[in-house]
């Protein structure tokens, strides 16, 4: 532990004797422990329901609150350059508990923030237990929440109940909860090589021009499959293996080894595409087709895989118009439960069917310890702004708060909605004539002076 009392609950004492329990978390993760320390620092009595160690899960080791599962690096902590360690940099400023935690508990990475993850989930533990608008109970929440309970956040993360994710799924509907992730590669728009790319929808159905499509000759297409068939693949966790591949989402990769023409005749299939550049009709097209509102980010059709993440770069970019493609996202096949959030949450990350419920953390689609967080701590502001009678405004989007936010509640496809990490694609577009590090540093400026004036409204106005 880097100090015995890294940082104390600011709550006033007479809470403990003149409040009620008003908002029920679910879920003690990062996300969950974050919206209940933000919401308990609003002036709210919180109880906090964590079913460890009444009952385990498959990956955590510890009963300890937001317990860090996998990697101990929340990435990098580089705010003028990283769209993460812009988050960082916001969360800090809005109080958080994880990243308070964070750097209490940090050990040397570089630009990268990383920390100690025993001290760090016992501090967090060790203070929200100890907080007087906190109550901590350990038990399984095997339904929905009762009527009864006038607010409440469900934080319950990759590895939610079965139960628990049946009652979601039947409240939400069949099409509206995802036990597995099958995600294809998100591309920036401006890597993309149009003179070699073109826009056209198959036989011009729709706008006629919804798609970026990628053609490739005979001799590029065998390549690319050979390049699949050989490249290094990541393996099923022990507790994945028993998830079956769906065939409406099988890997690239695994398509590829059915045989020489599948890709031709199934996600890279050329026909009703033709570039009207060229006399000569393709082989082959790899489509792309927008994914977000914002239109700067677009998503490989059908490249769901299981390539470590350095040989989908590699191998990608073997893809004419893609040779200097730089990923918002790289593709990948686990096991997750999230819900389909641009349907089914408002931006209040209220469930629109039963708005007494919301929703935080990577069960709503986000990816990464840090993203988790974020949101748990805009659900807690949320949900004790509306106990204490007051609307609090979603961010600006163009803070990362703001465009993380955005992404989940309405700004991704909802057809095929993914979990994401935060990043510049997600952003409105920066102040004209701005590039390289030069845009990303016009960003993060601008995010902090718009984040200022959205956590401090009143001086914001004054001024």
């Amino acid at each position: 532990m880097r100090s015995d009392h890294a940082f104390e609950p600011q709550t006033p004492p007479c809470y403990r004797d003149v409040m009620t329990s008003e908002l029920h978390v679910i879920g003690g993760g990062l996300a969950g422990s974050e919206a209940a320390w933000q919401a308990a620092e609003g002036g709210i009595r919180v109880t906090l329901h964590e079913m460890r160690p009444v009952r385990g899960t498959e990956a955590h080791v510890t009963e300890a609150l937001a317990e860090l599962v996998c990697s101990n690096s929340f990435r990098s902590d580089d705010h003028e350059n990283n769209a993460v360690g812009l988050l960082h940099e916001e969360m800090r400023r809005a109080g958080s508990l994880i990243m308070r935690a964070a750097d209490a508990c940090r050990l040397p990475a570089g630009g990268a923030l990383a920390v100690d993850r025993v001290p760090f989930s016992e501090e967090i533990t060790r203070v929200l237990s100890a907080h007087p608008n906190v109550r901590i109970v350990r038990e399984e929440i095997q339904g929905l929440p009762p009527e009864e309970w006038r607010s409440t956040i469900i934080a319950t993360g990759p590895l939610t109940s079965l139960a628990l994710a049946n009652a979601v799924r039947g409240l939400t509907g069949e099409e509206s909860l995802s036990f597995f992730d099958a995600i294809a590669p998100i591309v920036n728009r401006d890597s993309i090589n149009f003179d070699i790319c073109w826009m056209q929808s198959r036989y011009d159905k729709g706008d006629g021009a919804d798609y970026i499509n990628c053609p490739l000759n005979s001799e590029q297409y065998e390549a690319f499959v050979a390049a699949l068939l050989s490249g290094e693949k990541t393996d099923f966790r022990e507790w994945e293996k028993t998830t079956p591949y769906f065939e409406g989402c099988l890997p690239i990769e695994v398509m590829a080894a059915r045989g020489q023409e599948t890709l031709r005749f199934g996600p890279m299939k050329p026909v009703g595409l033709q570039d009207p550049r060229r006399s000569e009709r393709p082989h082959a097209v790899v489509q792309l087709r927008q994914d977000n509102a914002l239109g700067t980010l677009w998503n490989m059709v059908g490249f769901q895989t299981k390539l470590k993440h350095g040989e989908q770069t590699r191998i990608f970019r073997m893809i004419p118009g893609l040779q200097n493609a730089t990923f918002a996202r790289l593709g990948g096949l686990h096991r997750n439960t999230f819900i389909n959030s641009p349907r089914l949450l408002d931006s209040q990350l209220r469930l629109r069917m039963r708005p007494s419920l919301r929703f935080a953390g990577q069960v709503t689609g986000v990816e990464g310890y840090v993203e988790s967080a974020a949101i748990g701590l805009l659900a807690g502001r949320f949900a004790s702004a509306e106990l204490l009678g007051r609307t609090l405004a979603p961010p600006p989007p163009t803070t990362a708060f703001g465009a993380l936010l955005s992404h989940i509640t309405g700004g991704a496809d909802a057809r095929t909605f993914q979990p994401m990490n935060v990043n510049f694609g997600l952003f409105p577009d920066p102040p004209p004539r701005t590039k390289g590090k030069d845009r990303k540093r016009a960003q993060t400026r601008r995010a902090l002076v718009d984040l200022e004036a959205w956590l401090n409204p009143s001086r914001a106005a004054a001024e």
